[in-house]
């Protein structure tokens, strides 16, 4: 099992959800974090509570990974001290409407590719020649059950996650032979703020998605990167696809 006490972290999207739940639990190991989001005020509160918590340095950074230039400029201006970046999160993404595709929006169709592709793309661009130099790290990618499969009005969503599954086994290729390992963990059903998001703030029918059915909760997904990042540096976990009991695939889903 290795050891990540005192290594450094890369996370995006750790305001809520998997990302800050990741943050915990790799915190928990004793891991220095660089937290990022958007929503600056909510990481500045996450990186307070871990700091007092678990005694490890945590510095939290104002970032939208849609916008290149801005994910470039704040890894440039890492300190020295925290540019040996061990792990790196991509979480950060986002689903949009759940439209047919003849209905589609396209503000929807674009934010969901600039969050989930392109954000994913730009802070891997600029954190692996850091990996490189360092000779060690490991990209953990999240992704979706969406990116296996297609549901019923959620084609540019599945699509951006199907990109991303693409893009993991594209890295593990490209990387091999380095010091980097390259894995995914590709959640299904989980009750976060995925679905109030999705449906722009209606809690009601945000809440109707898990009627029925024990979800997986973002406490689940962490213990899932956990469990990655913590093996041997000679053993890759390529991938893991997590489901509630309740699930079987992205349509079929047993509710009592």
């Amino acid at each position: 099992m290795k050891n990540l006490k005192n290594k450094t972290a890369f996370i995006t999207g750790v305001s809520s959800g998997f990302g800050k739940a990741t943050a915990y639990k790799l915190a928990e190991n004793g891991m220095n974090l660089i937290i990022s989001a958007r929503r600056f005020e909510l990481i500045k509160k996450v990186a307070a509570d871990i700091k007092k918590k678990y005694k490890v340095k945590v510095l939290p950074l104002k970032l939208d990974v849609r916008n290149y230039r801005e994910v470039k400029n704040a890894i440039k201006k890492l300190p020295a001290e925290w540019r040996r970046i061990e792990i790196l999160i991509n979480n950060a993404g986002l689903s949009r409407g759940l439209t047919k595709i003849q209905d589609g929006v396209l503000l929807d169709w674009e934010e969901m590719i600039d969050t989930n592709v392109k954000g994913l793309l730009y802070v891997t661009k600029e954190i692996i020649p850091l990996m490189m130099e360092n000779k060690s790290g490991h990209i953990v990618n999240i992704g979706s059950i969406a990116g296996h499969e297609v549901y019923a009005a959620g084609n540019v969503y599945c699509a951006t996650k199907h990109a991303v599954d693409a893009l993991t086994k594209g890295m593990r290729l490209d990387l091999n032979g380095t010091p980097i390992k390259v894995s995914t963990v590709d959640p299904g059903l989980a009750e976060t703020e995925f679905s109030i998001v999705r449906f722009r703030g209606d809690k009601t029918r945000a809440k109707s998605v898990y009627n029925g059915v024990r979800p997986l909760y973002a406490e689940d997904i962490a213990e899932a990167v956990e469990f990655i990042v913590t093996r041997d540096d000679e053993v890759n976990v390529a991938e893991i696809i997590l489901l509630p009991k309740a699930q079987a695939n992205c349509s079929t889903v047993f509710r009592s």
